[in-house]
């Protein structure tokens, strides 16, 4: 099994002007024929997994926040069903407890995808290593530069609960907010709640937390501050078609670019 790393993620670089880094891990459907092979479902429940499970139209509205704020970022073009790259790579994930660790081996009803045997790919492990040198990199050179780095982690999540999610019993608000105790300051919350008025939005409702690179995370460097956006796809799109709702993607990014705002000046 190959993965080439060319090509599998993008870099924006503006770390010498931007103190702001966004993430958009999980927008991609893309995986590599040379895989295809490894997964246990056929091409149709595999592209069923991938509708229910990619969060759609986050890469678009990360790279068009990119052009208009000129903001740093950091784009997955693999699919979460490849590697998950936000994922902790040891006992701390709580996913692994469902199959849907760094690297999946389960879907989103709870059924085998892949065998245990992906966990130590050395291809995949190579990926997710670099990856996350990739986003510690940026987001160090952004510190040198500015004293701090500030990343906002785009994510999108379905309207009604899948079986995988372990707190499915949770609210499901418009905008849920992901934050951590160490890395997601009042100041942090309170700009976002600003920026996204129009929407209802709760805190750590149904997805928790939020993404800081390993190094920073395990050091407790809160020059690292850190926050999560799952963004509901209704409030942006078709959930059926997977399409976006342009309108409401406008809406949407002008509350982004507002957010931006509070850290730089937009283009």
């Amino acid at each position: 099994m190959t993965l080439s790393l060319t090509d599998r993620f993008t870099v924006f670089d503006n770390s010498a002007t931007s103190p702001v880094v966004l993430h958009a891990p999980h927008g991609s459907r893309f995986i590599p024929d040379d895989l295809l092979s490894s997964y246990l479902v056929d091409a149709t429940e595999l592209g069923r997994e991938r509708d229910l499970m990619t969060d759609h139209v986050t890469d678009e509205l990360v790279e068009s926040a990119v052009r208009s704020s000129g903001a740093s970022a950091i784009v997955n073009r693999l699919s979460r069903f490849v590697v998950d790259v936000e994922r902790f790579p040891d006992e701390r994930e709580e996913m692994l407890a469902v199959g849907i660790g760094a690297f999946y081996t389960h879907g989103s009803q709870g059924q085998r995808i892949r065998p245990d045997s992906v966990m130590a790919d050395p291809a995949l492990r190579e990926f997710f290593d670099a990856y996350s040198l990739a986003v510690t990199e940026l987001v160090q050179r952004t510190m040198d530069a500015h004293g701090r780095a500030i990343i906002v982690d785009v994510h999108s999540y379905p309207t009604s609960p899948l079986p995988y999610e372990v707190h499915a019993d949770e609210p499901r608000p418009q905008l849920d907010v992901g934050a951590d105790d160490t890395h997601t300051p009042p100041n942090l919350l309170a700009a976002v709640r600003d920026a996204f008025g129009h929407l209802s939005i709760g805190v750590n409702e149904s997805f928790h937390g939020t993404y800081v690179p390993l190094r920073f995370y395990d050091a407790g460097d809160t020059r690292v501050q850190s926050v999560m956006l799952e963004i509901r796809r209704d409030v942006f799109m078709d959930e059926v078609e997977l399409k976006r709702d342009e309108g409401a993607f406008a809406l949407v990014h002008s509350a982004l670019l507002a957010l931006l705002g509070r850290y730089g000046n937009t283009k």
